[in-house]
């Protein structure tokens, strides 16, 4: 756990130190988020009922941009081989990594959202389911994302390749999160989508880390 602790410490510490990835990925997501009232139109009848798929669409855009450095620096500078070859497991590695990058992208990401759900005029209480979904489903975002980013590691436009391998599997994140805010709306209520959200989030947990660390096995190689 020492080993672990001191990844993920040491990736937050770069990502945070360095401002980059956390700073475009907020000022992408707010940029996105306020232009779409000038294409759409100002009605708040309509922004109330797309607010939500707006938010989840820019967090899903914004979370792609930092994933293709997920594993980069290290594979240029060695440190990937290093990882493979210490006593930490290489799923516990890429796990470690994984939890960096959503404290430095999805939760910053999270915690923006209320602010930009006044600006589409969603309601408290749809405030709240916002940003519960956007807590739940955005650790999904970077494990699966971190698959992607293991298999194009290496490869010529690495940023393209990505993009056309995760967006379909961020598909279905951003059903259930857009998805919890409209049965919030509708009376419905939003707890089985969240429930929903949360297994998808807990099977990325499971799953996507012996995935990364096979492609990057293998990229190593």
């Amino acid at each position: 756990m020492a080993a672990f602790g001191g990844l993920f410490w040491r990736d937050l510490r770069l990502a945070l130190r360095q401002g980059g990835d956390t700073g475009l990925v907020l000022g992408f997501f707010v940029l996105a988020v306020i232009l779409f009232p000038f294409g759409v139109g100002p009605e708040p009848a309509i922004l109330r009922r797309i607010g939500a798929g707006i938010i989840w669409v820019a967090a899903l855009l914004s979370a792609l941009l930092s994933l293709d450095r997920l594993f980069e620096s290290d594979y240029q500078d060695g440190g990937l081989d290093l990882l493979a070859l210490s006593t930490l497991p290489l799923e516990l590695a890429v796990l470690a990594k994984c939890a960096a990058h959503w404290m430095a992208t999805g939760l910053p990401l999270a915690l923006a959202s209320p602010v930009l759900a006044i600006i589409v005029n969603l309601d408290l209480g749809e405030i709240g389911i916002l940003t519960a979904s956007l807590l739940i489903g955005t650790p999904a975002l970077s494990l699966i994302g971190s698959v992607a980013a293991a298999l194009t590691l290496g490869a010529r436009r690495q940023g393209v390749v990505l993009s056309v391998l995760v967006l379909p599997l961020y598909v279905p994140p951003l059903i259930l999160g857009a998805g919890a805010v409209e049965a919030s709306m509708t009376g419905i209520g939003a707890r089985a989508y969240l429930l929903v959200l949360g297994a998808l989030s807990l099977a990325a947990l499971a799953l996507c880390p012996w995935a990364s660390a096979a492609a990057l096995r293998q990229a190593v190689e």
